[in-house]
């Protein structure tokens, strides 16, 4: 009576009669003659009396009684069984077309890819138990990424239960190509939906709303479960997990109080509640790991050591002027905060692995390189924990990545386009196995699938692990998995170009209200303007860049953004100042009103170039 094996079992009582549907579809003699409503699933009940009487003179070829109604569908085979029989003895029967089966001496079979790997350890990708990786009746693997292996009963259970619009390959995904090789293997699929969609009020837990005090004391004299509409005794949900509640009094909350979070929530972030994206406190062991990965990776690779000491003593060291063996590092009065000279070796960190060769593209839209000597060295795992520890210590969005893996080819709008892209990427494509004729447009998406399926799947894969296990480090890959939207915008959205009208509209100017200040003050706004055009041309000694970060602190545009207060602009007359200045705390920058431009330029470099040189020169 099992339906995932057999079929639905259907029991008339009045006419006394019980069948399967699966041997209903896979008789020889019978055929379905009426509508879905008639007889049993439109097999009518004379046809089905009928075959019953053909079948009672037919002996089955395995248990050797009367009644077999499926036989082989090779016209020389004579031989005949019952379809429960059929299925002990490794009997196929195919639920598509004409509904043909196949006895052990005529059933199709599977051929073994010439790239499978069988020296790993193999096991079936649905119950995950241990599996011989060698096909036959019971085991079976996938058409289209040849890793994957199943129990014919475990593919089976998995078809009957996700049904024709949710029964694929469990590994890479595919779907088509799976389906029709189960089901010329003899897996049934229903044409129905998954069987989770189908349970009624299945997903009826979503629309409660969690109403309960977990207050250690409730106060409330109507119990933990009342809820005021308003007040003291309003049950305030978690606003993080939504799983917790409590009473505004028994919390000691305010009476205005809407943001609330629970205990769970409150040590999982940042101790107020607050969403972050990563912590930032690591244990000895985390440190002395991040420690010995950077420092791998720096020694061999990085050539600026002097930028590596000063990250090595902002982030391991308990000292900001002291190094691992009591040498003496100085550094200038800029970099005496380890937050500044963290920022600084995590942006040329960045730039180093983008120019790495485990990246292969032009900038701003790189994807994985295959490199031999890089596979050896381990270098897709340093690569990847690197990138894990530049987003978990504030370093830049990395920016670099390519959204696409095929862009070109995706992109091509005419037929001639595409082919003169595949013409010049005969190598790749004929290594892909996938240089082949292309006639029309419509078969580009065959053509993209199988590079993608030949990069990800075969020519990638080891890579794109040890990439990926790098990630995990800090739990990043975990959150890049729970946020894929947000993190695409950090791997693959550059930060857009500074420009000389894009920095002069990000600041607030303000004028004097004094009529003599303000005819002084407006030649300056000129002289600043111009100023900003000059960097942007490359004739000032300082960068739009610089200035950004002089003025506002912030790398880039992005994130003056994020800043509470809007930067602004204002005046120094003298003898307040003949430099400019800036004020942090207000995001405030001073401008000296000069007379002529000569002297606003001389003193706005000397002050910016002061600042922007964080590492000392050698005299």
């Amino acid at each position: 009576d099992d339906p995932a094996m057999f079929g639905e079992k259907v029991t008339l009582k009045e006419e006394k009669l019980s069948v399967h549907y699966f041997c209903l579809l896979t008789s020889c003699g019978v055929y379905q003659r009426g509508e879905e409503d008639e007889g049993v699933f439109g097999f009518l009940l004379e046809d089905i009396r009928q075959e019953i009487r053909r079948s009672a003179r037919l002996t089955c070829s395995c248990c050797k009684k009367k009644g077999a109604c499926v036989g082989c569908n090779v016209r020389s085979c004579r031989k005949m069984f019952h379809f429960p029989c059929g299925r002990k003895s490794k009997y196929i029967s195919q639920f598509t077309g004409l509904f043909p089966s196949y006895c052990p001496d005529h059933s199709p079979t599977q051929s073994l890819c010439v790239s499978s790997d069988l020296s790993l350890p193999q096991s079936c990708s649905i119950c995950l138990d241990s599996i011989e990786p060698v096909l036959s009746y019971s085991i079976l693997k996938c058409p289209s990424c040849h890793s994957s292996w199943f129990h014919r009963d475990c593919v089976q259970r998995q078809a009957h239960s996700a049904g024709l619009f949710f029964f694929r390959c469990t590994l890479c995904n595919n779907k088509e190509t799976f389906q029709e090789e189960m089901q010329r293997m003899g897996i049934y699929i229903p044409e129905r939906d998954a069987s989770w969609e189908l349970e009624e009020n299945a997903y009826s837990e979503l629309l409660e709303v969690y109403m309960h005090c977990d207050a250690l004391t409730c106060l409330c004299t109507h119990g933990r479960t009342h809820s005021a509409k308003t007040g003291w005794f309003e049950v305030i949900r978690c606003r993080l997990c939504g799983s917790r509640g409590t009473h505004r009094r028994c919390s000691e909350l305010k009476l205005d109080t809407r943001d609330w979070a629970c205990s769970d929530c409150t040590q999982a972030t940042d101790g107020k509640g607050r969403i972050c994206w990563f912590l930032t406190v690591y244990s000895r062991a985390e440190r002395l790991i991040a420690f010995s990965i950077i420092s791998r990776y720096v020694k061999t690779r990085f050539p600026n050591r002097k930028g590596c000491d000063l990250f090595f003593i902002c982030l391991f060291s308990s000292s900001p002027s002291r190094f691992k063996g009591g040498q003496q590092t100085t550094f200038p009065s800029s970099l005496q905060g380890s937050d500044a000279a963290r920022k600084y070796f995590l942006k040329l960190l960045v730039q180093q692995i983008q120019d790495s060769v485990v990246f292969e593209g032009p900038d701003g839209s790189k994807n994985l390189a295959l490199d031999s000597q890089a596979l050896r060295d381990d270098l897709y795992f340093d690569v990847g924990c690197l990138l894990a520890l530049c987003l978990v210590h504030g370093g830049p969005p990395v920016g670099f990545f390519s959204p696409r893996l095929v862009g070109r080819m995706a992109e091509a709008e005419s037929l001639d386009a595409l082919r003169e892209v595949m013409a010049e990427s005969w190598e790749f494509l004929e290594l892909a196995g996938c240089n082949r004729p292309i006639s029309s447009l419509q078969q580009r998406e065959a053509l993209l699938e199988d590079l993608v399926g030949f990069t990800m799947i075969t020519r990638m894969q080891l890579p794109l692990q040890r990439f990926r296990e790098g990630l995990q480090t800090l739990g990043v890959f975990d959150q890049v998995q729970l946020f894929p939207s947000a993190f695409c915008a950090v791997f693959c959205e550059a930060a857009g170009r500074l420009s000389a009208q894009t920095l002069a509209h990000v600041f607030t100017v303000k004028f004097s209200e004094q009529e003599e200040r303000l005819s002084r003050e407006t030649p300056v706004l000129g002289y600043w303007r111009h100023f900003l055009l000059e960097c942007e041309v490359g004739r000032s000694s300082i960068s739009l860049q610089d200035l950004l970060r002089f003025s506002t602190g912030a790398e880039d545009l992005l994130a003056t953004a994020a800043l509470l207060s809007p930067p602004s602009i204002s005046f120094l007359h003298p003898p307040q100042g003949l430099f400019p200045q800036r004020d942090p705390g207000s995001r405030r920058l001073l401008l000296p009103v000069s007379s002529t431009y000569r002297a606003f330029k001389s003193s706005m470099e000397q002050a910016v170039s002061h600042h922007a040189h964080l590492l000392p020169t050698h005299s």
